[in-house]
C-alpha cells in the first residue's frame, strides 16, 4: 500500500516540499486570527464593526500596491524572488506586533496597511519559485501541493486559535503565534531556499514589465474569467453562509441552525483539502483553459444546486446544500493550481513575477467585487435572494465561450510556434 501510494505521490524539486511546509506554517498563523481578530477588535478594543470593516479594507487596498511593488521587484535583479519573499514575511511580523500593541482606530489601520503590503509582496514571489522550480508538465501538480498546504495550515490554525480563546481568553495570544509564524517562514526560506530568479532573463527597468503584461491580449482576456472564479469562491466565504441560515426552507421554516451549518462548510473544506492533488493529476493530460472548462461546469452545477435548494426542489435541505458544497469543493481544486499554471504558462520567463502579480491582483478584484453583490441580494428579498444563484450559475455559459477562445488562441499559438 504505501508503495503504491509512493508510487501515486507527486515526484517534485525537494524545495516544493519545503516552500510547502513554510507555507503550511504561515497559514496556521493567519488560522489563528483570520475569524478571532474582528470580534477582539470589537468586543475587546471597543471599535465599532464599521471601524473595523474599513480597517480590513484598508488592507485590501495596501494589498494591491503591494502586489503591484512585488510583481516588479520579484523578476528585478537586485531584489528577485528571495529577498522579496524574505521582506513579505517581515513586513508581516511587523504587521503583528502592530496590532499586539493596538489600542485605536489608527493603529488598527496602520496594522491592516503592513499586513496587506506583505501579503502583496508575498504572492508573486512565492507564486514565482514555484514556477522556477517545476518543469512545465508537473506545474499544475507543484501548485496543488503548496496549495494543499497553505489549506491544511489554515484549517489547524483555525482550530488552534479556536482552543487557545476557549482556554486563555487572550485574544492578543494569536497576534504572538501569527507573528511567530511568519519569523518561523522567514527562517526557513533563508536556509533552506537559494534565489530561483532565471539567470538568463534580461533585465528591465523596474515597472517596465507592466507594460509588456497590460499588453498581452490573452493575459487580459483571462483577467475577466479570473475575477469571476475568485468571485465565486468570495461567494462561498460570505453570502452563501447567510442565505443558507436564513433563506433556504427546512421542515421547520426557514434556515439551517449554525451547527448544522458548522457541519457543512468543514465537510467542504475538508473535501477541498483530500481533493485537491487526486483533481490536479486527473486534469493533468487537459490543455489549461479545458481544464478551467471543467472547473466553470463544476460551478454552474453547484450554483444550480444551490438555487433549487433554496426554491424547495431538493426536499431536505441539508443534502441540497452538502452536494452543492461537496460540488463546489471540487470545482476549487479543479480552478486553483491549473489558474497559476496558465499564467506561467502565458508569462515570458523574466516576467513571471508581474504576471503572476495580475493573476494575484484577480483575487484582491474578486473579493473586492463578489461580497457586495451577494449582499446585496441577500437584501432584496426572496425573488432575487433565490434567483441569484441561477444568475450565478448563467454566468458560466460566457465564461466556457471565452475559455473555449483562449484554448483555440493557445493552439494557434503552439502550432506557429
Amino acid at each position: 500500500m504505501f508503495k503504491q501510494l509512493r508510487r501515486w505521490w507527486p515526484q517534485l524539486d525537494r524545495r516544493i516540499w519545503i516552500l510547502a511546509w513554510g507555507r503550511l506554517l504561515s497559514q496556521v498563523g493567519i488560522g489563528f486570527v483570520l475569524f478571532y481578530a474582528p470580534i477582539f477588535f470589537v468586543n475587546e478594543v471597543g471599535l465599532s464593526a464599521t471601524q473595523v470593516g474599513l480597517g480590513v479594507g484598508s488592507e485590501a487596498l495596501s494589498g494591491l500596491v503591494g502586489r503591484f511593488l512585488g510583481g516588479s521587484m520579484t523578476d528585478s535583479v537586485v531584489w528577485g524572488r528571495r529577498k522579496t519573499l524574505l521582506l513579505s514575511a517581515v513586513i508581516s511580523a511587523l504587521a503583528d506586533v502592530v496590532f499586539l500593541l493596538s489600542n485605536n482606530f489608527p493603529v488598527f489601520v496602520l496594522g491592516n496597511l503592513l499586513m496587506g503590503l506583505g501579503v502583496g509582496f508575498y504572492w508573486p514571489s512565492t507564486e514565482a519559485v514555484v514556477a522556477d522550480i517545476t518543469p512545465a508538465h508537473d506545474r499544475s501538480e507543484s501548485y496543488a501541493v503548496v496549495r494543499l498546504a497553505d489549506n491544511l495550515g489554515l484549517g489547524i490554525g483555525v482550530i488552534l486559535g479556536g482552543v487557545l480563546i476557549s482556554t486563555t481568553q487572550h485574544y492578543r495570544l494569536l497576534f504572538a503565534v501569527d507573528g511567530l509564524s511568519f519569523l518561523a517562514f522567514f527562517g526557513l526560506i533563508y536556509v533552506a531556499i537559494a534565489e530561483t530568479r532565471p539567470v538568463q532573463a534580461g533585465d528591465r527597468a523596474f515597472l517596465q514589465g507592466w507594460t509588456v503584461a497590460l499588453r498581452d491580449s490573452l493575459l487580459l482576456i483571462y483577467v475577466t474569467v479570473n475575477i469571476l472564479f475568485t468571485g465565486y469562491i468570495a461567494q462561498i466565504q460570505s453570502t452563501l453562509p447567510v442565505y443558507v441560515n436564513k433563506f433556504v426552507p427546512t421542515a421547520t421554516g426557514f434556515g439551517l441552525s449554525e451547527s448544522a451549518l458548522s457541519s457543512l462548510f468543514t465537510g467542504h473544506v475538508i473535501l477541498t483539502a483530500l481533493m485537491q492533488l487526486p483533481m490536479a493529476r486527473w486534469l493533468k493530460p487537459l490543455s489549461p483553459p479545458r481544464a478551467l472548462m471543467v472547473a466553470a461546469s463544476l460551478w454552474g452545477l453547484g450554483f444550480t444546486l444551490v438555487w433549487a435548494t433554496g426554491a424547495g426542489i431538493v426536499g431536505r435541505a441539508s443534502v441540497g446544500i452538502g452536494l452543492a458544497l461537496a460540488i463546489m469543493a471540487l470545482a476549487i481544486t479543479a480552478y486553483t493550481p491549473v489558474a497559476a499554471a496558465f499564467v506561467v504558462m502565458l508569462a515570458p520567463t523574466a516576467l513571471r513575477g508581474v504576471y503572476l502579480s495580475v493573476n494575484s491582483m484577480c483575487w484582491a478584484m474578486g473579493y473586492f467585487i463578489g461580497p457586495p453583490i451577494g449582499g446585496w441580494a441577500l437584501d432584496q428579498g426572496p425573488p432575487i435572494t433565490d434567483g441569484f444563484w441561477l444568475m450565478a450559475a448563467m454566468t458560466v455559459a460566457p465564461m466556457l465561450a471565452v475559455l473555449t477562445y483562449l484554448d483555440s488562441q493557445l493552439a494557434a499559438q503552439q502550432h506557429r510556434s
